[in-house]
């Protein structure tokens, strides 16, 4: 029986690069002095936003978009990364 050679073939697995954008708006409660740091500001709201709407949390306006970029835009390190996805035998 003779092997096929497609089975020796390697599937390169499908990774691009991605603009994403998403913009939130919500209202909510909070302590007064919790938003002052900005990074721990981002942290606490997507926490909030993950937990989802309650009391505290309401949603005004939420929209995300994701668009493929050609891979010449990214920055160095990311076309490295790229190529290490590609090269690696965990996504086949």
């Amino acid at each position: 029986m003779k092997s096929s050679s497609l089975e020796y073939q390697s599937v390169s697995p499908k990774v691009s690069v991605y603009d994403c954008e998403i913009r939130l708006k919500f209202r909510l409660i909070e302590e007064t002095g919790a938003l002052c740091d900005r990074e721990e500001l981002l942290e606490m709201l997507l926490d909030a936003f993950a937990c989802g709407a309650d009391e505290y949390l309401e949603p005004v306006q939420v929209h995300a978009e994701a668009k493929e970029v050609p891979e010449v835009e990214a920055s160095p390190q990311m076309r490295r990364q790229l190529i290490r996805l590609r090269n690696s035998s965990d996504l086949t």
